[in-house]
C-alpha cells in the first residue's frame, strides 16, 4: 500500500465518521465479492435424471438421483399436472399440486 494511501486510511480512522464508513465499505466490498452467484448456487444443486413416458392420456416423468425415485410427475392431457413425492424414502408418495419439488434430503445421501 502506497504510503500516501496509508496515511490518508490512517487519518480517516481518526475521525470516528469517516472511520465508520470506511468500515462499512470494507464490510460490503468483502461481501459483494464472497457472496455466491446464481451460477454458483446452480452448480451446487444437485441435476436429477429425468425419465418420461407419454401415451394418448398422459405423460409421467420419473425424477431419480443417485438411482433413487423421489418424485414422478404426471401431466393429464386434460387438466392440471402434479406430482407424486416421497419426502422421506418410505415409498409412500403424496400428491403436491406444484410447478416444482425439491430434492429431498434422503436422496442426496450416497
Amino acid at each position: 500500500m502506497p504510503k500516501t494511501t496509508l496515511h490518508t486510511l490512517l487519518q480517516a480512522l481518526r475521525h470516528p465518521l469517516p472511520g465508520v464508513l470506511l468500515a462499512a465499505m470494507l464490510v460490503a466490498t468483502t461481501l459483494a465479492t464472497t457472496a455466491l452467484t446464481p451460477m454458483a448456487l446452480a452448480q451446487n444443486t444437485p441435476t436429477p435424471q429425468v425419465t418420461t413416458h407419454s401415451d394418448a392420456q398422459q405423460t409421467v416423468s420419473e425424477y431419480r438421483l443417485n438411482g433413487k425415485l423421489y418424485a414422478i410427475r404426471v401431466a393429464p392431457k386434460s387438466g392440471q399436472a402434479y406430482f407424486l413425492y416421497d419426502a422421506d424414502g418410505d415409498g409412500n408418495y403424496q400428491r403436491r399440486d406444484t410447478d416444482t419439488v425439491p430434492v429431498p434430503e434422503w436422496v442426496q445421501r450416497e
